[in-house]
């Protein structure tokens, strides 16, 4: 089954994954210390991102092929608030929704979607 992704960004991630996890049924994914922990709950995955993370609560959508997504989606002059960002965690961008949401394409490192294709 493949899951939606949503990022939190979180004052205290050990505090939110307690939350998820105790109270709401969520089970831990990947406790990623002082990086972003994951925890899953049926088709939702959920990132629990530290205040020291940049960036804003939003959806992750993990595709395949960044680069071949970021020009398609240029090519529909769709709007965009970051450059492509490489780090440990992968390769991410940030682009902008109709009313100004941020929408996160990321692929993770050396690695094939886990969690669906790209999209097309």
């Amino acid at each position: 089954m493949d899951a939606a992704t949503v990022r939190y960004v979180v004052g205290d991630v050990r505090a939110a994954v307690d939350f998820y996890t105790r109270h709401l049924g969520f089970i831990l994914e990947t406790d990623g210390g002082l990086a972003p922990a994951a925890v899953v709950r049926g088709p939702l995955r959920l990132l629990l991102s530290g205040p020291t993370s940049s960036g804003w609560n939003r959806v992750q959508i993990v595709v395949d092929d960044l680069d071949r997504e970021v020009k398609r989606l240029q090519a529909a002059c769709v709007p965009f608030w970051t450059k492509i960002v490489s780090d440990t965690a992968g390769r991410h961008i940030l682009l902008e929704d109709p009313s100004g949401n941020p929408v996160e394409l990321f692929t993770p490192p050396g690695s094939r979607s886990r969690y669906g294709p790209s999209v097309e």
